[in-house]
C-alpha cells in the first residue's frame, strides 16, 4: 500500500488500506487472459490521479493488481476499493478482457509467467509451484507506531485471522473442478514455504531473528518471498494482514478492512496495556485456517478462544465482541455488525459461485456472474447500507 503512515497525535484511527488481485478473463468466455502487461501499457498512457489506486503486475499475466490509496474511515476505503476495481476493469478491457475478482480460476488455465528477472528465477527454484500458482489475494495494511508494536500485534491478532480467511472465502473452484474448499487458494498458496501463521514472536529482536534464519536457510529468495499469513511491511510503518481471497464482493472488501483495522487497534491497546498474548501453536493456528479454507462460514470453525470446533457464527460473534469498542470509537459498529450478519446470512463469494453452477451448470457463466458482482451490476447484488452507499 502507498503512502501509508502511522497515526500522529489526535488522530482517532489508525490510517489503513487494501490491495486487491484480479484475474484478467476473457469477456465472452472467461477464460484467463495473459495480458497483464499489455493491458498496463495502455493504462499508463492516460492520465491517474495522483492520490487514487494504482495498478501493478503480478507474477502471472493473467493478474493485475490494484493497491488502494492510504485512508482513515471506512466509506473513503470502501471508495477506493471501488475505484480500483474500475480502474483494473478499464485496463483489462482495452484489451478484450475484463478484471474479475476470483480468487482462483473456474475454468482450467495455464498460467503465464512475467519475464520479470525475479520471477524467472523463483520460476527456476520453485517449478510447479510457481508456474501453476495463479491465485488472487487481498491485503489489508494498518498503520502501526513503531516495530515492537506491530510485533505485539502480530503476536495476539494470530488467534483471529483464521475467521478473515473465512470471512473472505471466495476460491471453490480449480482447475475446472469443485476443489471441496470454499477457499482452495489458501491451500494452494500454503504450498509456498513460509506461507501460513507463525509461533508467538515475543519481541522484534525474535521476529528479526526469524527471518533471518528463513533467509539462511536459502530456500527463499529474499524477504519479499516470507509470506506469512500477517507480518511488518518491508516498504511502510504498517502490519500487513495477507491471509484473505480477493472478495467477490466489494462490500465485503470494505467489511473486512474495518474488521482488520479495529483487531490491530485492539491488539496494539492490549499490549500497551500489559495484556499478554495468546499462546496457541502455529500447529493449532495452521488447523484453524484448514478448517476456514473448507468451510468459510457454511461448516464449523475453531473457536479463536477455545480451540475447539463451533458454527462459524459463534467464531465471528468472538471476533465482534472483541473488536466492538474500537469499532464504536472509529463509528463502523453499526455497518460491521450488520455486514457480518449478512455474510453470514447470505454467504461468501463461494457460496455464490457454487449456487450460480449448480443452476446453470457452466463455469463459464460462473465467471459471468463474477465479472458482474465485481463491478456492482449483477442481480442480487448486495449493496453498502447507509452512509457508504454514496462513497
Amino acid at each position: 500500500m502507498r503512502r501509508t503512515g502511522p497515526r500522529t497525535h489526535g488522530d482517532s484511527c489508525r490510517t489503513f488500506g487494501v490491495e486487491e488481485e484480479f484475474l484478467l478473463v476473457d469477456s465472452r468466455t472467461g477464460q484467463p487472459m495473459p495480458v497483464a502487461e499489455q493491458s498496463l501499457s495502455r493504462r499508463q498512457k492516460s492520465v491517474e490521479a495522483p492520490l487514487g489506486p494504482a495498478l501493478t503486475l503480478e507474477v502471472q499475466q493473467e493478474q493485475l493488481e490494484a493497491v488502494g490509496p492510504v485512508c482513515r474511515t471506512l466509506p473513503e476505503l470502501a471508495s477506493a476499493i471501488r475505484s480500483g476495481r474500475i480502474l483494473a476493469d478499464e485496463a483489462a478491457r482495452s484489451m478484450g478482457a475484463r478484471a474479475v475478482a476470483l480468487a482462483t480460476s473456474p475454468l482450467p488455465t495455464t498460467p503465464t509467467l512475467v519475464a520479470h528477472p525475479r520471477y524467472l528465477n523463483m520460476a527456476a527454484r520453485f517449478g510447479l509451484t510457481l508456474h501453476e500458482q495463479l491465485t488472487c489475494g487481498f491485503h489489508v495494511h494498518v498503520a502501526i507506531n513503531s516495530a515492537e508494536e506491530g510485533v505485539a500485534v502480530l503476536d495476539r491478532i494470530r488467534v483471529w485471522l483464521p475467521i478473515v480467511l473465512a470471512l473472505s472465502a471466495n476460491s471453490p473452484f480449480w482447475r475446472g473442478t469443485d476443489s471441496g474448499y470454499a477457499s482452495f487458494r489458501y491451500q494452494a498458496w500454503s504450498r509456498w514455504p513460509t506461507a501460513g501463521p507463525c509461533e508467538h514472536f515475543g519481541s522484534v529482536r525474535a521476529y528479526r531473528r526469524h527471518v533471518q534464519s528463513l533467509l539462511a536457510a536459502d530456500v527463499l529468495l529474499d524477504e519479499g518471498m516470507v509470506y506469512f499469513d500477517a507480518r511488518l511491511s518491508r516498504s511502510h510503518p504498517t502490519v500487513e494482514v495477507r491471509i484473505g481471497d480477493v472478495c467477490l464482493d466489494a462490500g465485503h472488501a470494505a467489511t473486512i478492512a474495518a474488521v482488520v483495522r479495529a483487531l490491530v487497534e485492539q491488539a496494539a491497546r492490549d499490549w500497551a496495556a500489559g495484556s499478554p498474548a495468546p499462546r496457541v501453536s502455529a500447529a493449532v493456528l495452521r488447523l484453524a485456517g484448514w478448517k476456514a479454507s473448507s468451510a468459510g462460514v457454511d461448516g464449523a470453525l475453531l473457536h479463536p478462544l477455545l480451540n475447539t470446533p463451533c458454527p462459524a457464527a459463534e467464531a465471528v460473534q468472538a471476533l465482534l465482541s472483541h473488536i466492538r469498542p474500537t469499532l464504536a470509537e472509529t463509528g463502523d459498529e453499526e455497518h460491521v455488525t450488520d455486514e457480518l450478519a449478512r455474510i453470514l446470512t447470505a454467504g461468501t463469494g463461494a457460496r455464490r459461485q457454487r449456487e450460480v453452477m449448480l443452476s446453470s451448470q457452466s463455469l463459464t457463466a460462473v465467471v459471468m456472474d463474477a465479472v458482474e458482482l465485481t463491478h456492482g451490476t449483477a442481480q442480487g447484488q448486495r449493496r453498502l447500507p447507509g452512509r457508504l452507499q454514496s462513497a
